[in-house]
């Protein structure tokens, strides 16, 4: 099998991210692959805001005021998670999908264009040999948290990718039946 496949293969969302993260050099490494997903009509809808050192506390602090003035209700417990969330790697990517109003190119391709994007960096990660998981939740998928991000009306997030070294326990990578999947037509 060759070094491509193997990549893909063993690709996993390790439960714990520490340092190091990539270097700049080795993130202009992923950002191309990112760059590389499939795009009708050429429409390069793939943004990025890459977050590590006291940016994390910028985010940190993002996630909690938007729970503040959006999440009803919200407890002190949830807060101190949503304070603590970005912490837990050493780099966030956060993934932006700058929609363009395209007569053959919907929204909703344009976002998956930007979630292939995500999939690249996360293997460029993998082959690099750095890991990253990715998260969504209350923070991505909707359109307030735009304004928190400072993102204009056309830039939606879709999630955030957590990166750094995978460290601790890692998860096995299950054995999958491709059959339970995959319905053939003859």
């Amino acid at each position: 099998m060759n070094e491509a496949l193997k990549n893909i293969l063993n690709r996993n969302s390790p439960r714990e991210l520490s340092k190091p993260h990539p270097s700049k050099e080795e993130m202009e490494i992923v950002y191309q692959a990112a760059l590389r997903a499939p795009d009708h009509a050429w429409q390069r809808p793939s943004r990025f805001i890459q977050v590590t050192g006291q940016g994390l506390e910028k985010l940190s602090a993002v996630f909690v005021d938007y729970a503040k003035e959006n999440i009803e209700g919200v407890s002190d417990a949830t807060l101190q998670k949503y304070k603590e969330a970005p912490f837990r790697a050493p780099m966030i990517i956060i993934l932006i999908s700058e929609i363009k109003i395209h007569p053959k190119v919907p929204e909703i391709e344009q976002m998956l264009s930007t979630a292939a994007a995500a999939e690249n960096i996360l293997l460029a990660l993998n082959a690099l040999n750095f890991a990253g998981m990715w998260r969504t939740g209350v923070f991505a998928l909707n359109e307030k948290i735009q304004k928190y991000l400072k993102l204009n009306d056309n830039q939606k997030v879709i999630g955030y990718l957590y990166v750094g070294t995978a460290s601790g326990k890692q998860k096995k990578i299950p054995e999958m039946n491709t059959s339970e999947f995959v319905t053939e037509w003859i």
